[in-house]
């Protein structure tokens, strides 16, 4: 029986384990706190107490971690999780509840599950936990199923862009869903093009809001500029335009690095509103100088960093662990300009209104070969840019070829091209 068949429905998943106390008891006197913060959280350790009941509280949680490790198993296996990715919290009644970091989150993102439900216990000897994995459901508007049949622009692009980041963690049957979801975000994203110019200022502010604007604010305090890599994500017009309304001190500082679209009319209306929006525009082909010229002077430079690069722009590095043309300049000009680098991505909210997240400052790579370390930084890069798309998989552009062929030289991108367009 083939992988895809046995994906063909949601299968329950879920860890137990137990632990002895005393193997915590043993633990918490021969470890320096300092070591025992890599284990468990402050709010773990302080919520154990001090007490005869603080080895068994530990215990508990540690058996937690180990049981949502075993939900698991291949990214436990090849060192993708480890057990301080998952912290034991408390909810509002009392109940435990799962903390994750954001590897960790964005693994349960990729296997489309919302949440791990817990259940813990602990006797004289020793503590025991399950974690139970609560899929998560696609909600497909009508419009998104009418599209999807109706009008299947890039319909194969788009189920085979899904399968490579879905196909070994995620059904066949939510595949098809985020599919057709997407369909919808493209039409909400196509009537929002119309109808924003017609809106009144006071009405655009309240469709949206920022998050983390603390972050860009710190970054941008330090005075050598910020870079924001981003891409397809919501809709990015009116999230923009709420952060520059966020951040006032901010506008005129906004640099959009953008390839033209097609067609030219199109692509007139689109520059004339990030204008209007306060962005700057700079071309992406020969601005090198003007982005330098732009940090230096204290700017925030946005590139959108999730389309194909072929070789002369890019290198062949890992997005959602296929090979894929990525554009080097974000890390060569990272490294001559010592700015900060942060994602951001927007998403449309379930009431419609517009978020805008920025994200911490990403710690860059440094070594003697400038080749790894540009290889190594645009992998970060596209690190980066995976943990956003699968917080809101269908407002990302599926439709883009993403994961196009990469020839080595001319002879080889003849025979490519005779081959015809990457599936």
């Amino acid at each position: 029986m083939s992988d895809r068949w046995l994906m063909a429905e949601p299968t329950a998943r879920c860890g137990i384990d137990t632990v002895e106390i005393a193997r915590i008891e043993r633990l918490l006197a021969d470890t320096p706190p300092a070591d025992l913060r890599k284990l468990f959280s402050q709010a773990e350790l302080a919520d154990a107490g001090v007490g005869p009941g603080r080895a068994a509280s530990l215990a508990a949680r540690f058996a937690a971690k180990e049981a949502c490790l075993k939900l698991f198993p291949r990214e436990t296996a090849l060192g993708g999780l480890a057990a301080s990715d998952f912290a034991v919290e408390r909810d509002s009644y009392g109940a435990p509840r799962v903390a994750c970091t954001d590897a960790a989150r964005a693994v349960l993102d990729r296997h489309r599950i919302a949440a791990i439900a817990l259940s813990l216990t602990h006797d004289r000897a020793s503590a025991s936990a399950v974690a139970l994995a609560e899929p998560a459901a696609t909600a497909v508007p009508l419009a998104g199923r009418l599209l999807y049949r109706l009008l299947p622009i890039r319909r194969r692009v788009v189920l085979d862009n899904l399968r490579r980041v879905y196909g070994e963690t995620a059904p066949d049957a939510e595949i098809e869903r985020i599919a057709r979801a997407h369909y919808a975000h493209l039409a909400r994203l196509a009537a929002e093009f119309v109808s924003f110019p017609w809106l009144s200022p006071a009405r655009r502010a309240a469709m949206a809001r920022v998050e983390n604007l603390e972050t860009i604010v710190a970054a941008h305090a330090r005075g050598k500029g910020v870079i924001v890599i981003t891409g397809h994500f919501g809709n990015f017009e009116v999230s923009t335009a709420a952060a520059i309304a966020s951040f006032p001190e901010a506008k005129g500082k906004f640099w959009f690095v953008r390839r033209p679209f097609k067609p030219a009319w199109l692509d007139a209306i689109i520059l004339r509103r990030f204008r209007a929006a306060g962005f700057g525009v700079l071309p992406k082909s020969g601005s090198l100088d003007a982005i330098l010229e732009r940090l230096a002077a204290g700017d925030i430079v946005v590139f959108p960093f999730d389309q194909h690069a072929g070789p002369r722009d890019g290198v062949l590095v890992e997005f959602f662990g296929h090979p894929a043309g990525t554009f080097r300049s974000v890390a060569l000009i990272a490294a001559a300009a010592g700015a900060p680098v942060l994602a951001g991505a927007s998403w449309r909210e379930p009431d419609g209104r517009h978020a805008l997240r920025f994200e911490a400052p990403l710690e860059l790579v440094r070594c003697d070969d400038v080749g790894e370390e540009i290889r190594r930084n645009t992998r970060l890069f596209n690190a980066s840019l995976e943990r956003l798309v699968l917080r809101h998989p269908e407002q990302w552009w599926w439709v883009h070829r993403r994961w196009k062929r990469w020839p080595e030289n001319r002879k080889r991108a003849k025979t490519a091209a005779k081959r015809g367009p990457n599936d």
